[in-house]
């Protein structure tokens, strides 16, 4: 009849996240299906059986590196979690907490929702325009806002990636940017990034700061200098994410 019902799953789910540049190897040793880049492309999902587990498995990830988010039925998250721990030991699985998470997507320029994405924030002042379609079929709200933006020039601001001079110097959050002697803005999130050996911050400044620009960041009653830098700062190709030959990615 045309009806639609909309149910909370979150209670209903476990997820486990499987991320690493072995993450094939211990995932396709627990299920038969193909999980190379033809049969299971970047981006896509699909039900597997994994270990005997139903799984609706994700080709995604919030790190930088190959690899998948892997759902199953509550009940079913600890048999799980234990076939790819037994798997992974051979191939030097760790389990990693979210302050490791929060270190690695920061080095792929991956925002996070509540800090450097709000209800305030647009997606273009955001740097994610790619993901929004203006023509898309019936429209969508915020879709207006969006076009008178753009109609006025794009956004007084930009989220900006900041690579501090010291990298013993690392930001929380929430610390004041200055620019000309200004304080022109606030640090949404920041931390060190251990590829890269950089302390790096994210903070929206004004469109007209440019790459290269010198700020200077407010920690602890000091004001320390820093960069605006081109993001991200690692593997700008995404040739880890996607698993690409150095041919591909050329």
């Amino acid at each position: 009849d045309g009806s639609a019902l909309a149910q909370d799953m979150t209670a209903a789910r476990a997820c486990l996240c499987l991320w690493g540049p072995r993450s094939r190897d211990i995932l396709g040793a627990l299920t038969d299906a193909d999980l190379s880049n033809e049969g299971f492309p970047f981006l896509r999902a699909q039900e597997l059986e994994v270990a005997a587990v139903p799984v609706l498995a994700q080709r995604i990830t919030f790190v930088g590196e190959l690899g998948w988010e892997l759902y199953c039925p509550s009940e079913y998250g600890l048999a799980l979690w234990d076939a790819l721990w037994e798997e992974g030991r051979a191939h030097g699985l760790v389990a990693a907490g979210y302050r490791a998470i929060d270190s690695l997507r920061l080095e792929k320029g991956y925002r996070v929702w509540g800090l450097d994405v709000t209800p305030e924030t647009t997606p273009t002042a955001a740097g994610l325009a790619f993901a929004v379609r203006m023509d898309k079929a019936g429209g969508f709200i915020g879709r207006d806002a969006l076009a008178a933006e753009r109609e006025a020039g794009g956004p007084a601001q930009r989220l900006r990636c900041l690579v501090l001079d010291d990298p013993r110097s690392v930001c929380l959050g929430s610390e004041p940017v200055r620019f000309d002697g200004d304080a022109r803005g606030r640090v949404t999130s920041g931390g060190f990034g251990h590829r890269v050996g950089l302390s790096i911050a994210y903070a929206y400044l004004p469109t007209s700061v440019d790459l290269g620009a010198r700020v200077d960041v407010g920690l602890f009653g000091e004001w320390e200098g820093a960069e605006v830098a081109s993001e991200p700062l690692f593997d700008p190709d995404s040739v880890r994410v996607r698993d690409l030959a150095p041919s591909a990615a050329a």
